[in-house]
């Protein structure tokens, strides 16, 4: 497979119709090799137009979900930017390109390696990788002008509301029963608001699912 041909059809068939316009982005997106974040025998699929595992609940998500969602965020070159679940790196190499710095977290040491790795392949000397509780964020890195999450959940701890610096943005996929969609929190005044620009098809993220609340 032409790799770089397969990148190319990529960004003109899932990225540019659908809404995304920040051209720092699509440049990235455009130079990064999605197949270097995916196990051998899985980099065939690096351009197919569905998530792709890159291991235990972590995925490489389709183009045109990823791109609408970090698109969603308004991240600049002056931003700090947490990655949450990076998995194998690539959502922190792209935000990488487009912001002065990113924290990846992910949630123990195996994991935090094979980033590490794959960050260090393609030259993101401004990610660190950290480990911990994806729940609790990575409260001694903050605050963060731009937070990312890398897979669906079904609630949104107060660890990452409250992390957000002034004027800072959270984008992460709501899961409500069959239905995904964007939600772009914003902190103004010391408090957050939200509002839902469009639906997705992101991968759930384990471990989030909403306490049931029981009743008579």
């Amino acid at each position: 497979m032409d790799m770089e041909a397969a990148r190319t059809a990529l960004i003109d068939s899932q990225v540019r119709p659908n809404d995304v316009t920040d051209r720092r982005l699509i440049a990235a997106m455009a130079a990064l090799p999605r197949e270097d974040f995916l196990p051998e025998f899985r980099k065939a699929l690096a351009y197919a137009d569905c998530p792709v595992e890159t291991g235990p609940g972590r995925h490489l998500w389709a183009a045109r979900d990823f791109a609408k969602v970090v698109h969603s965020a308004s991240v600049t070159d002056t931003d700090h930017v947490l990655d949450i679940a990076c998995g194998s790196g690539y959502s922190s190499a792209i935000l990488s390109r487009i912001a002065r710095s990113v924290v990846a977290l992910e949630q123990d040491d195996a994991a935090g390696a094979m980033a590490r790795t794959n960050l260090a392949k393609v030259g993101a000397s401004n990610v660190e990788v950290v480990v911990g509780p994806l729940k609790a964020g990575a409260p001694g890195k903050g605050p963060f002008d731009a937070i990312f999450v890398g897979g669906a959940v079904e609630d949104v701890p107060q660890a990452w509301l409250d992390q957000l610096a002034e004027g800072g943005r959270l984008a992460v996929v709501m899961s409500e029963g069959a239905v995904r969609q964007a939600r772009l929190y914003t902190r103004s005044g010391g408090k957050t608001a939200w509002r839902a620009p469009f639906e997705t098809a992101a991968p759930i993220l384990p471990g989030f699912k909403r306490a049931e609340v029981f009743k008579l």
